[in-house]
């Protein structure tokens, strides 16, 4: 079986993300006749000789007027040698949160630039939200270098400043990686291009194929977010009682002991269930329902984790925040925070710092955090709360911050020391 990778995409307006991943779609073959024969036609009726791959990718009727993506699309595509589940993400900074969604749960990101103007503010940007969700590698694709007449000295320079970025941002410059590549045409994208000769890396594509991926989430604690309990009180089930959800890390088996958060029961695993019978055991991403031992009250939004390796309970979060709103976020601010299945009232005690993504310097104490803004708080809980620090485990390491007013997302924020 081949193995799966999942990858994002970034980059400022108009450096050619649509068409990159329309080219990756188009040269791996993986568009439907019907579908590229509806963007032909539609090139030539914009009075274009080949077919616009961007078209491939622009879904939404506003996305195709503006000319820019506008929310995260995923596309799913293969070779021979590896499954890929791509998050295209917006470009425009008023868009900034779907970046953070899209790039949430990618082992790789492919950040653009234009070859004409290199490393931007927004690429800057990009980047330190990289970094800030973990994802674990780079790739630099500096595109358009066609209309720069395939110039080595232009992506060599943009290549070094870019590796530095990353360096600085806390990236192994073996994790990062820097393609010249013309989405247009094609160079280096899936094809290795003449017009390059000076390149001896691989093409985006072999990249993407040999990429060692991250750890396996199997080998992590149990980490098992309970979203709803089975009570089914029917003849044929008169006592049964389940816990169903997902996942989110580890690997369960019966007999396993338990530990129920944020009460502290413990207990044994009596059997896994699922819509085709029972299992000997499930891993990270499997949607099945836990049968315990010991009848236990327990309600959706708690967690079953690992008895030898639970996460910590606290009633006070510390972690790193992209704040995603307009309205700037200040000190006794009340919102609720949602982690996992679970949404609790909470306070903001404390805003710590903002991060500057431009110089990767740190302000202290600051009054406020603004859009977009990424700054280090405390948040004080009502309940308390199962987290893990997110660079162990992301899926109950990350969290919400939730305007109580009218439930808009106000914030991604990250349990731990990502910025500090």
């Amino acid at each position: 079986m081949s193995s799966l990778l999942r990858l994002a995409t970034a980059g400022s307006v108009d450096d050619g993300k649509s068409t990159l991943v329309g080219r990756l779609l188009y040269d791996t073959k993986s568009v439907l006749a019907d579908q590229l024969d509806a963007v032909t036609r539609a090139s030539v009726d914009k009075g274009l000789s080949t077919p616009d791959l961007s078209l491939l990718v622009d879904g939404l009727r506003s996305e195709r007027e503006q000319g820019i993506t506008i929310d995260v699309a995923y596309r799913y595509f293969a070779t021979p040698k590896r499954s890929f589940v791509l998050a295209d993400t917006p470009g425009h900074v008023q868009y900034t949160r779907n970046t953070v969604t899209g790039a949430s749960t990618a082992q790789l990101a492919v950040l653009l630039v234009d070859a004409r103007n290199g490393v931007v503010e927004q690429t800057r940007r990009h980047a330190a939200v990289l970094a800030l969700l973990g994802v674990p590698r780079l790739v630099l694709a500096v595109n358009k270098i066609d209309l720069l007449d395939y110039d080595e000295t232009t992506f060599t320079v943009i290549a070094k400043e870019f590796t530095a970025h990353a360096e600085s941002l806390g990236y192994d410059p073996a994790s990062v990686v820097t393609i010249p590549v013309s989405a247009l045409h094609g160079d280096n994208v899936a094809t290795r291009s003449g017009r390059t000769p000076w390149y001896d890396g691989p093409t985006l594509l072999e990249h993407l194929e040999t990429v060692p991926v991250a750890p396996d989430p199997h080998d992590s604690p149990l980490r098992f977010p309970v979203q709803y309990v089975i009570r089914p009180r029917t003849p044929e089930y008169p006592d049964y009682r389940g816990y169903a959800g997902q996942i989110a890390a580890g690997t369960v088996r019966p007999g396993d002991e338990i530990v129920v958060l944020p009460q502290g029961i413990r207990s044994h695993v009596e059997r896994i269930d699922t819509a085709d019978g029972p299992l000997g055991e499930a891993g990270a991403g499997s949607s099945v329902t836990l049968l315990l031992t010991e009848d236990i009250d327990i309600t959706r939004g708690d967690l079953i984790a690992a008895a030898d390796a639970p996460p910590s309970v606290t009633d006070e979060i510390t972690g790193t925040v992209c704040w995603l709103s307009s309205k700037p976020l200040k000190p006794g601010a009340r919102v609720l925070v949602k982690h996992g299945a679970r949404t609790v009232q909470a306070l903001t005690d404390e805003l710590h710092a903002r991060f500057d993504e431009q110089t990767l310097s740190s302000v202290d104490d600051p009054e406020t955090l603004e859009l977009n803004d990424i700054g280090r708080v405390t948040l004080r809980l009502a309940e308390p709360l199962p987290v893990d620090d997110y660079g162990s485990s992301p899926r109950t390491g990350a969290f919400l911050v939730i305007d109580p007013k009218d439930g808009d997302t106000l914030a991604a924020g990250l349990v731990g020391e990502r910025f500090s």
